[in-house]
């Protein structure tokens, strides 16, 4: 059996701590700095066919917060809970943009750098939030965003305040949720049943 080097182990922890976290430390700020590093990030990875169409709106004021907060949706599985409460939202926001004036298609870019940016915000001790359910007609109109730009995606930032377990998926049930002690739980399908032998 091959030996596990360092290296592959800090890739598995980020991964596996890499979770949708929606509770965060709200009293605890992150400056712009930070949220521009992981941008930065972001920039050197992977393009279709290298057009790099995306721009980025950084946000860690409550200030403009509380403009970006009531255009997201959160937890479609959780369909009594409303989303994170006062002192458990967000400290900062970084929405990924598709420009349309270098292309139409922005294939898998935003999915790309999104991860790129919740990998490096864990291994800064953060966790996130990809948002794609999103009032975009709000969220344009509340930040002024020019119509040649295409909301992709919100990335909600904070440090947690929540904690949540992975768990082997039971009978094709793929609903996240949370019990008595507000554990959140994400089930899982197992590695045999993902790798097809054809």
């Amino acid at each position: 059996m091959k030996a596990v080097d360092e290296e592959d182990v800090m890739i598995e922890e980020l991964v596996a701590k890499n979770r949708s976290h929606r509770r965060f430390q709200e009293n605890k700020p992150l400056p712009l700095d930070m949220l521009r590093g992981f941008v930065e990030l972001a920039r050197l990875a992977p393009s279709a066919a290298n057009m790099q169409p995306l721009k980025y709106i950084l946000s860690n004021t409550p200030e403009k917060n509380n403009l970006i907060f009531p255009c997201l949706r959160w937890a479609g599985y959780l369909k009594e809970w409303p989303g994170p409460a006062e002192g458990e939202r967000p400290v900062a926001h970084i929405i990924i943009l598709g420009d349309k004036r270098i292309t139409e298609n922005f294939w898998c870019d935003d999915g790309i750098a999104a991860q790129t940016i919740m990998l490096a915000a864990v291994e800064k001790g953060l966790r996130g939030c990809i948002i794609a359910s999103i009032d975009r007609d709000r969220l344009s109109a509340a930040l002024h965003i020019p119509e040649h730009f295409h909301i992709r995606l919100n990335i909600a930032l904070g440090y947690p305040n929540e904690t949540i377990v992975m768990e082997e998926m039971r009978e094709g049930n793929v609903k996240y949720w949370r019990d008595e002690k507000n554990v959140h739980h994400v089930p899982k399908r197992r590695l045999s049943e993902i790798i097809l032998d054809l």
